[in-house]
């Protein structure tokens, strides 16, 4: 699936809960139950992703040109929301996930329910998941 059928699938599973703050968070919590866990291995200081309240740790990997992450945190609506990250932008080429808009965050009505410190924290890791990309392109040329 392409980075905008991915967005608008997560659009479509948000619409569902029509708004409602609570029932967002918990789904979010849902989701990040539903990540693959991250090896204890990884979880060091050069994984944590500058900017967020919350620890996260991200990695990323090349397979067949097409970054995979790999991501976790130690608050679960935090791990939620890497979750999306991972689901959007794993198994994408670097250069889509470059080229690529990220609008479902506004559709789903993102900033109602996370607030400012955790929105700068997810502005966070969408910084670090394009630096990736970026170091990852560089690997494929």
């Amino acid at each position: 699936m392409s980075i905008n059928e991915i967005q608008d699938q997560i659009i479509n599973d948000f619409s569902l809960l029509d708004g409602d703050m609570e029932m967002s968070n918990i789904y979010l919590m849902e989701l990040g139950q539903k990540l693959t866990d991250l090896p204890e291995k990884d979880k060091i200081e050069d994984n944590v992703v500058k900017g967020c309240q919350s620890k996260v740790w991200l990695t990323a990997e090349l397979n067949n040109d097409n970054v995979v992450f790999y991501a976790d945190s130690n608050t679960a609506i935090t791990k939620g929301l890497v979750s999306l990250l991972v689901r959007v932008y794993s198994n994408q080429s670097p250069q889509d996930i470059l080229n690529s808009e990220l609008y479902f965050i506004e559709k789903i009505g993102m900033s109602r329910f996370i607030g400012t410190q955790r929105s700068n924290g997810f502005g966070a890791m969408i910084k670090q998941m394009k630096l990736y990309a970026i170091a990852l392109q560089a690997k494929t040329e």
